[in-house]
């Protein structure tokens, strides 16, 4: 959350150019305060362990935050009960007619497939055309990163030699942008891929920004320059024991799979992984919850793609 302080008070230029989010009296004066909407896309097989790993990273905020789950009507979910899914879960045709401050559109084990082979990509195409007129900010995870890229920007993935998978250090490439804001310049997030979007399609876009990666990994995080589209290549939201969970259960099917990179002590699958990326978890969710949505988004929800219009248009 900012601080707040008297208006021209000398500090407050120095703390700005150090990326701390200071609010000066007039603009404290006219925020608003309402519940975020929130709506989940979760497209991953492991739904109640995503949910849990999204909310504990969503609840880590002062903001209160109303969420939504979906599920794709057009792909039947095989590792959760039809009874969890019609509690918990709504339909996009449940929730179109509605607006949402911000959206989260996760990964999925569907790397191999072509896009327009995945079978509920026409539905995942409706929502995030929809999205452009009722979300402000969206988050993507993962595969869901790279569907976006591929739907917005015309970029698409290519396929790794050999899975990234493990544990690996990222380092921040723009300190000043406030979804990394707070951040240390080197930080770990989990990786668990067999494709990637090269560097070079970023850099050539003159839309997209990035914000950090590695050698290893290639880019990271990043998002548009107008805030409205953040882009997560890993798995930040990751338990300490979730890679775990993958290796072991390629192993015992049979498939081919190395050892998580970094991730077991000694490289011993018997040892307890140590869970050192959550503090950038944490950090980057708040971010995004604070500075692209709530600071943001229209006091009245139905006016987002009033909103968009106007900056696009100022």
């Amino acid at each position: 959350m900012p601080i707040k302080v008297v208006q021209d008070l000398p500090a407050l230029q120095k703390l700005t150019q150090e990326n701390i989010f200071v609010m000066d009296e007039r603009r404290a004066t006219m925020q608003d305060f309402r519940t975020l909407e929130v709506v989940i896309v979760n497209l991953m097989p492991t739904k109640e362990a995503t949910e849990e790993q999204l909310l504990r990273l969503l609840s880590n905020s002062p903001l209160q935050v109303n969420v939504t789950f979906i599920h794709m009507q057009s792909h039947q979910a095989a590792h959760i009960s039809e009874n969890h899914l019609k509690e918990f879960y709504r339909t996009f045709d449940q929730i179109k007619d509605r607006y949402f401050d911000g959206m989260i559109i996760t990964g999925a084990p569907v790397e191999h497939l072509d896009f327009e082979k995945v079978n509920y990509w026409d539905e995942l195409v409706s929502i995030m055309e929809w999205s452009n007129n009722h979300v402000f900010s969206t988050l993507h995870i993962c595969w869901g990163a790279q569907a976006a890229l591929y739907h917005h920007y015309g970029i698409g993935k290519q396929p790794l030699d050999k899975k990234l998978f493990g544990i690996y250090e990222q380092e921040l490439r723009d300190k000043k942008v406030s979804l990394v804001r707070g951040m240390d310049e080197l930080f770990y997030m989990p990786h668990s891929r067999h494709t990637t979007v090269p560097t070079e399609s970023f850099e050539q876009a003159p839309d997209l920004e990035i914000l950090a990666g590695s050698e290893e990994t290639g880019v990271s995080i990043a998002q548009s320059t107008d805030s409205r589209f953040v882009f997560i290549f890993g798995h930040a939201e990751y338990d300490a024991e979730t890679l775990g969970k993958e290796y072991k259960r390629d192993v015992e099917a049979g498939k081919p799979i190395e050892m998580p990179v970094n991730y077991y002590p000694g490289n011993n699958p018997e040892k307890t992984p140590k869970l050192k990326w959550r503090t950038a978890a944490n950090t980057i969710y708040a971010n995004w919850l604070n500075y692209y949505v709530y600071q943001v988004t229209p006091f009245v929800i139905e006016q987002i793609s009033d909103s968009w219009q106007g900056k696009q248009n100022a």
